[in-house]
């Protein structure tokens, strides 16, 4: 499975909005930091749901949540 340009988008102005490192954003969505390099370096993704259905249940939560 791949995430979306719009999610990958979203991925990347929430890690600069949050000033978040590879290592921290990783370990706020649960995945490894190589997984989250390979997706913001935008090479080949070939995720597993899970992983995909983490970054979306953290996008969601970022952009729902006031903080």
């Amino acid at each position: 499975m791949q995430l979306s340009q719009k999610q990958v988008l979203a991925l990347k102005r929430k890690k600069g909005e949050k000033n978040l490192t590879i290592d921290r954003l990783a370990s706020e969505i649960g995945v490894s930091r190589f997984t989250i390099s390979r997706i913001i370096t935008n090479s080949k993704q070939n995720l597993t749901r899970t992983t995909v259905k983490k970054v979306n249940d953290w996008l969601i939560d970022e952009y729902t949540t006031i903080h």
